[in-house]
């Protein structure tokens, strides 16, 4: 019982959430599709993703109004929203799949903090783990190219996250899953975060990110997946490759049985090719939904990750797993940037009643 302004108020205990995903910080996408000249002005790798400083960030936000590919289907060639992989994930699993998920992280004193949180809050995720710290909030830029393909930039330089020291049992404690993404930036943030949902009797979901987050820093990455601590992996075909890199057959079944002798559930996602995925001695593949046409692949992974992580909490098949993924995977393409549209997830729904996949229970 609370006593406010002399009334007593009952104290509701809200339920955990089932998911919770770890974004140590908040992140604004800018989306825009753009033509190959911007690419070829820019630093790196296409397809990547390079951390930039905030300068190079709002230098590329400045030249992208020369280079928007402006669509007949997409009237607005770019947009802003909540990013970052795991707020993808579990905005996804909230909106389109009404699971209880909320998200811990810390968001700065700024518009894009307070963009951040709406958006979140909006598409159904317990905000009260997101703290609010001075200074600024992440950024990074999704260049989408004229095939779906996309190329990140992000700016987390000076950009507020939450430390590994500020969490607490009291976070974790009633939830099923914790969702994460690989990163050497928070690696203490994760080690810290994977201790308590150790205790606390959580599983761990890990997505290894980016090929170039694998590739430079895949010594902290083996010794995180051979402790055994991560229940369940996601990567796509690049980073697979990269994880396995100087074996004999660096291909993407061989990652799956490299990353199942330390994982319960091992998933390498195959972009246009579907999925291979491992738990204990059962390996399937699935295809990918023909009909998904690439307007955008930002996102395609982590709304992957939404579908596969519903069915395990729905007590889905290995195969029934892979099969929701690729729809909501296949949903989130049709459309720019990381956030299922409202018509994409009735395609999806759609998908799922054909391969006769159980429908979510939306909440109303």
């Amino acid at each position: 019982m609370v006593v406010k302004n002399g009334e007593a108020w009952v104290q509701v205990e809200a339920k955990a959430p089932l998911i919770l995903g770890l974004q140590p910080a908040a992140l604004i996408d800018h989306v825009a599709r753009v033509d190959w000249s911007l690419l070829d002005q820019i630093p790196g790798e296409r397809g990547g993703s390079i951390p930039v400083a905030i300068e190079e960030l709002e230098h590329i936000l400045s030249e992208l109004k020369k280079h928007i590919l402006a669509s007949v289907d997409d009237p607005s060639p770019m947009k802003t929203m909540a990013g970052g992989s795991v707020a993808n994930t579990i905005r996804g699993l909230s909106s389109g799949f009404g699971v209880n998920c909320g998200i811990i992280g810390a968001y700065g004193d700024d518009d894009q903090g307070q963009l951040f949180v709406s958006n979140m809050n909006i598409s159904g995720v317990n905000i009260s783990r997101l703290g609010k710290k001075k200074g600024p909030t992440a950024q990074c830029v999704c260049l989408v190219d004229a095939i779906g393909n996309r190329t990140m930039r992000p700016c987390l330089s000076n950009a507020v996250k939450v430390q590994g020291n500020e969490l607490t049992k009291e976070d974790f404690s009633g939830s099923k899953w914790l969702v994460m993404r690989y990163g050497i930036f928070n690696l203490e943030v994760i080690q810290a975060a994977i201790r308590i949902a150790k205790q606390v009797g959580l599983s761990v979901s890990l997505d290894l990110a980016s090929f170039e987050m694998v590739r430079n820093f895949r010594g902290p990455l083996l010794q995180l997946l051979e402790s055994g601590d991560i229940d369940l992996c996601f990567a796509n075909e690049d980073e697979a490759t990269e994880l396995i890199r100087g074996e004999e057959n660096a291909d993407p079944e061989a990652a799956v049985e490299y990353l199942s002798k330390y994982c319960r559930w091992a998933v390498v996602t195959l972009g246009s090719s579907g999925c291979i995925a491992k738990h204990g001695q059962e390996i399937v593949r699935v295809p990918a939904i023909g009909e998904a046409k690439a307007v955008d692949a930002t996102g395609a992974g982590d709304l992957f990750a939404s579908g596969f992580l519903y069915g395990l909490v729905k007590g889905l098949s290995l195969e029934e797993c892979c099969k929701v993924g690729s729809c909501s995977g296949g949903s989130v393409i049709r459309s720019l940037g990381g956030e299922v549209t409202l018509e994409n997830w009735q395609w999806m729904y759609k998908q799922m009643q054909i391969k006769g996949l159980p429908l979510p229970d939306i909440r109303s």
